[in-house]
């Protein structure tokens, strides 16, 4: 069997009995906290223009309701990450979607985000050692709109295998200059939902895709990743769920900037409020993780009239904005808020550092991209170099174990914000995986957290709790909860 033709064979047949209850309550979670995404995109200017452009997230068509839920909870930075990849964009707006028609259960609405979680994130873990992570990893929702839907409406497993095939064989290869310099990024996964749609509709049709896409000699993983770990795929099928590795966003910005925002918060708390013109110097100590990111926005993101897209990942912005408000918001990403002055005055005083040990801590975590270096052994280092040249390459441990599951799976992407005053005093907080991040606290607190995200978008107590019960709920119910959650925006 290929791996398309395995993958698909599993995911078809998938059933709520099958998946572990722990996984499918981080499902639950996870339909809340993209529901929340998909408020903030609507309540943003910007969102209003994709409704304009593509039509109401509650559409008759549940191929047009994807897309648009799609894009609309994606392009603020407030979606849900894993091992690997940005998965809800397609893995929760497709069978959400699918669950708005009518045609799901609470309990068939969770198996197939599980379902879509597992495919989106395997195919991406195959190829995340190579040119596109994160969202620009576009290819991701390919796999999520193709599983999310055919497991909502239970194709059978060779409808599976063409619509990957077909799918596969034109994935999207994003330019970093307009997605990160313009609003092309707001579309990024509209684009790939719809393609995963056409590609659905392709097989059912009786169009064939190549079985054999993802490990062919010339397929995808040989034009998408430097070290390809095309084993990914299939790996433990079943047992290891790469849903356990989920990461929920509580605010919006990329995730490079996660634990220096939150070392800004618990500054401001605890020696606030701080006035711009009392600080003298803010100084990031970071992963390469966060260096990075913030040095492919920098050239973008100076000024008031910044593409959103870049402000997302900017860690001087939003670090500055954070010891000033408090808080960092969607509304922080908008006018007025984008045009005050004193974020922009100190803004230009936070300098970022690179710490070795924090990339250390990094690269031993599962996520973003710890386990694909675990698996690709010393040909990990080939990649790395690429990715941040030799010094990153010397961090790596080659002789590290791939783990066996992912229960106990972390994301450590560390920061240390440290605050100098005019006046003398230095404050100063670190903080290794952020509020969120998958990790023992983010285990055990999950609900709580997206419940409370929910909220703070506008969203309803009453529902909240409805989609946090969703294993039990019926259809009608489910579609009422689903339409509640959102129908007060549109």
């Amino acid at each position: 069997m290929s791996a398309t033709e395995e993958l698909s064979a599993w995911a078809a047949t998938l059933r709520p009995d099958d998946v572990p209850d722990h996984v499918l309550a981080l499902a639950q979670s996870q339909i809340l906290s993209q529901l929340a995404a998909i408020r903030a995109g609507l309540r943003h200017p910007s969102g209003q223009r994709l409704v304009r452009a593509y039509g109401s997230p509650l559409a008759s068509d549940p191929r047009q309701t994807a897309c648009v839920l799609a894009a609309l909870g994606s392009w603020l930075n407030f979606d849900d990450t894993a091992y690997a990849g940005h998965l809800s964009n397609s893995t929760v707006a497709v069978p959400v979607a699918y669950a708005l028609a009518g045609l799901l259960d609470g309990a068939g609405l969770l198996t197939a985000v599980v379902a879509a979680n597992e495919c989106a994130a395997r195919i991406t873990a195959a190829a995340t050692l190579g040119r596109f992570r994160g969202q620009v990893a576009v290819h991701t929702h390919l796999a999520g709109g193709i599983a999310g839907r055919l497991r909502a409406e239970s194709a059978p497993a060779a409808a599976w295998v063409d619509a990957f095939g077909i799918a596969y064989t034109l994935p999207p290869w994003t330019l970093f200059p307009g997605f990160i310099g313009s609003d092309a990024k707001l579309v990024h996964a509209l684009a790939a939902v719809r393609a995963a749609m056409d590609a659905c509709d392709a097989a059912y049709a009786g169009l064939h895709g190549a079985r054999d896409i993802l490990e062919h000699p010339d397929g995808f993983l040989r034009h998408f990743a430097t070290v390809p770990l095309a084993g990914a795929v299939t790996q433990e099928l079943g047992r290891r769920w790469h849903t356990e590795t989920l990461s929920f966003k509580v605010r919006p910005g990329g995730p490079g900037i996660d634990s220096a925002v939150d070392c800004a918060l618990d500054l401001h708390r605890a020696h606030g409020p701080l006035r711009e013109q009392d600080i003298e110097e803010v100084t990031v100590t970071a992963s390469y993780y966060t260096v990075f990111a913030d040095q492919h926005a920098a050239p973008y993101a100076g000024s008031p009239e910044a593409p959103l897209s870049a402000l997302l990942l900017s860690a001087p912005y939003t670090v500055a904005t954070a010891l000033l408000e408090g808080a960092l918001t969607v509304d922080d990403f908008s006018a007025p808020s984008v045009q005050d002055a004193r974020r922009w005055r100190l803004a230009e005083r936070v300098q970022l550092k690179h710490d070795p040990e924090m990339t250390r801590a990094l690269l031993r975590s599962d996520a973003p991209f710890g386990e694909a270096l675990r698996q690709a052994g010393s040909a990990g280092r080939t990649w790395l170099k690429q990715f941040g040249g030799d010094q990153l390459a010397d961090l790596l441990d080659a002789k590290a174990e791939p783990v066996p599951s992912f229960t106990t799976s972390t994301k450590s992407t560390p920061a240390q914000v440290m605050v100098r005053m005019r006046d003398g005093h230095t404050y100063s907080t670190r903080r290794d995986i952020p509020l969120g991040a998958a990790g023992p606290e983010t285990r055990r607190d999950h609900a709580r957290l997206v419940r409370a995200k929910f909220l703070t978008q506008g969203g309803s107590p009453t529902v909240a709790d409805a989609c946090l019960r969703l294993r039990d709920a019926s259809a009608d119910h489910t579609e009422r909860s689903l339409r509640e959650a959102l129908s007060d925006l549109v």
